[in-house]
C-alpha cells in the first residue's frame, strides 16, 4: 500500500515488518529504493513506475543487501543500480538468496522475474560521496552497524533523506555487524539532518516523518537504548539485560534473537568475549 506521497516521492509500505520501498520523480530519471516484499506488492510499484516514467531514465537504489530489501531487483531489468561498496563485495551473497527462495517456498509464492542478487552499476565508496544525475544531486554516506553494507543517500533538491534499516519510528537497533558503527552512523545521520536541512526522512522500516524533531527523537531513542545496554552488558547485568529487552516493539521470537544478537556483539567488542 501506499504510506506517503507527494509531487517527488512515493512510500510504499509492506505488510510485512513495514518495510518501505519509496519511488523518488526527479526531473530527468525515477529512483525506485528497496523495491519489496510480496509479488502483488512489487507489482504494485511496477504499475505506478510505468503510469509515471514517461521517458525517464530508471535507476535502483540499495540501502543495503538484505534479502527484503534486495527481493525486487530483477523486476526492474532496465534499472541502472546503485548501491555502496560493501554490497558490491557482499560476503553472502548466495546466503541472501537462499533466504528469498526458501521464503518463497514456505509461503508458496511465486515471481514473474528471476532471482538474483544485485549487480552495481555505480559503486559508492567513500562517505559525503557525490553522484550527479541530470539536474539532480545525490549525496551518498556509508552506513555500517546493522549491516557492513548500508547506504544514507540524500537528495537535496527535494530534502530528501533515505536511511535504510535506521530511524525508524518504531524498531530499536538490530545490529548485524558492529555496535560501535552503529552508534557512529546515528550520530552522523543527526549531523545529515543539520547540514542537509532535511525535509523528508524514509525508514527502511515504518512511518515516514516531514519533522525534524520527530528525526532527531527517533535517533536520540537509538542512541539511549545502545548506550544503556552497552552499559548493562559491562556491568554483566542480567537483569537490565532482560529489561531491555523487552523495550522492543512487537516482541517476539524475532526481537528476542536481535536482542541476543546485539548483546553478543557488544560483548564481542567491548569485552572481547
Amino acid at each position: 500500500m501506499i504510506q506517503y506521497a507527494n509531487e517527488r516521492v512515493t512510500v510504499f509500505q509492506s505488510a510485512l515488518f513495514q518495510t518501505t520501498s519509496t519511488v523518488i520523480s526527479l526531473d530527468e530519471l525515477l529512483i525506485i529504493v528497496d523495491p519489496n516484499w510480496l509479488p502483488h506488492e512489487i507489482r504494485e510499484i511496477q504499475e505506478h513506475v510505468q503510469s509515471i516514467r514517461g521517458n525517464k531514465e530508471l535507476y535502483l537504489l540499495f540501502t543495503h543487501g538484505d534479502f527484503d530489501h534486495i527481493i525486487g531487483y530483477r523486476a526492474f531489468p532496465d534499472a541502472k543500480t546503485i548501491g555502496s561498496i560493501g554490497l558490491q563485495n557482499h560476503p553472502k551473497k548466495e546466503y541472501k538468496l537462499h533466504l528469498i527462495h526458501d521464503f518463497d517456498a514456505t509461503y508458496y509464492c511465486t515471481r514473474n522475474y528471476p532471482i538474483e542478487f544485485p549487480e552495481l552499476d555505480v559503486v559508492v565508496t567513500e562517505d559525503g560521496q557525490q553522484l550527479k544525475l541530470g539536474s539532480s544531486t545525490l549525496h551518498f554516506y556509508l552506513a555500517p552497524g546493522h549491516s557492513a553494507d548500508g547506504l544514507f543517500t540524500v537528495v537535496d533538491s527535494i530534502g530528501l533523506f533515505v536511511a535504510g534499516d535506521y530511524l525508524s519510528d518504531f524498531e530499536l537497533p538490530f545490529i548485524y555487524d558492529s555496535a560501535k558503527s552503529y552508534k557512529q552512523t546515528i550520530q552522523q545521520s543527526l549531523q545529515i539532518i543539520d547540514d542537509h536541512q532535511i525535509k523528508l526522512l524514509v525508514p527502511g522500516h515504518g512511518l515516514t516523518t516531514d519533522s525534524q524533531p520527530e528525526m532527531k527523537r527517533r535517533a536520540l531513542v537509538a542512541l539511549d537504548h545502545l548506550e544503556r545496554l552497552t552499559q548493562a552488558v559491562l556491568a554483566e547485568d542480567e537483569a537490565a539485560i532482560a529489561s531491555i529487552e523487552v523495550e522492543h516493539a512487537f516482541f517476539s521470537p524475532t526481537t528476542q534473537e536481535s536482542h541476543k544478537e546485539n548483546v553478543r556483539i557488544i560483548r564481542s567488542e567491548y569485552l572481547g568475549k
